[in-house]
């Protein structure tokens, strides 16, 4: 009778299997090693096939948010509302950025609700692995799906809230256009850039933790060098030719610019808006500025952040949840 410490009989193939290596055995009976990474098409057959668990979970995590809150749900349109109303203290009354900026309510909300949708997506892409382990360990998915997940999670929040905006819009007496269907793309290539931009911070965050500390500080400076809150197009002519190109380049600018002018095209033209001063010597509103090629701008950085964020992501899938 045999017992659990008596040795295990590994005798060497027989019959067909004779004389065949261990790797020519495991490609016979399509064998593969637990946890390898597959190759880039066949993990976007996976993520594909996995589509309808991405979407419960970004429907369950984002019901479940603010389920301890009394407010609720409220608060996905509470909390960007609380920063317009800061900012429209600070820089649009103490600071006057009012007087100079066409609809400035409008254009304030614009671009606070569309830079919190980039901020949001790349805070908790960060966090995406790094607190989410036991679900990785405990089951086997692509990870990718994770941050895909959070950045779902964001553009449901801004789609929520997006109906407040357009209120915001409509009382401020902007009439609805068809400028207003370039919204539509517009939200597609920043979710592109955003979760381009969440897979490259999950795998960074995956192997630092401390990132997640450090990014408030750097997603508030890039906030403040965007203009999400004062128009730069007041002084943007004076800067040299590089750091005005430098500047139209940024992203956040790109995609706030894109909804702003979706929502209220007559706020760039110069013609309306030509700024100056009135007889009293008041600073008058000043047409923003929208470069010619945004559209191109918009593509570029949807394209290129998605596919080097994905790549990036996958190149280190089998390490995700280990140590």
């Amino acid at each position: 009778m045999s017992t659990l410490s008596d040795p295990v009989n590994l005798s060497a193939p027989r019959g067909s299997d004779a004389g065949l290596t261990p790797k020519q055995l495991a490609d016979k009976y399509g064998l593969s090693v637990s946890g390898k990474r597959p190759s880039l098409p066949e993990y976007v057959r996976q993520l594909w096939a996995r589509r309808a668990f991405i979407s419960a979970f970004a429907t369950a995590r984002l019901v479940a948010q603010y389920t301890t809150a009394k407010l609720g749900q409220v608060w996905q349109v509470l909390t960007p509302l609380l920063n317009c109303a800061v900012f429209y203290l600070v820089f649009g009354l103490i600071m006057s950025n009012r007087d100079t900026v066409p609809n400035y309510i409008a254009w304030l909300c614009i671009g606070v609700f569309i830079f919190q949708f980039s901020q949001s997506a790349i805070q908790a892409g960060t966090r995406s692995i790094s607190d989410n382990l036991g679900l990785i360990r405990a089951l086997h998915f692509p990870r990718a799906s994770l941050p895909i997940a959070f950045t779902i999670i964001q553009l449901q929040q801004l789609l929520i809230s997006m109906v407040v905006l357009v209120v915001i819009v409509l009382v401020n007496g902007i009439t609805p256009g068809a400028t207003w269907l370039l919204i539509i793309p517009a939200l597609v290539l920043q979710s592109m850039f955003n979760t381009g931009l969440a897979l490259v911070m999950a795998r960074i965050g995956s192997k630092t933790s401390d990132i997640s500390q450090l990014m408030p500080f750097l997603l508030r400076t890039w906030m403040y060098v965007s203009g999400v809150m004062y128009s730069v197009s007041s002084f943007i002519e004076k800067w040299p030719p590089f750091w005005q190109t430098a500047y139209s380049w940024n992203p956040a600018v790109v995609y706030m610019d894109l909804i702003r002018y979706a929502f209220m095209p007559e706020s760039f033209d110069k013609t309306l808006y030509p700024g100056g001063v009135d007889a009293h010597g008041n600073a008058l509103p000043k047409a923003l500025i929208l470069p010619d090629h945004i559209w191109i701008m918009a593509t570029s950085w949807a394209v290129v952040a998605f596919a080097i964020g994905f790549v990036f992501f996958w190149k280190a899938e089998e390490e995700y949840g280990r140590g």
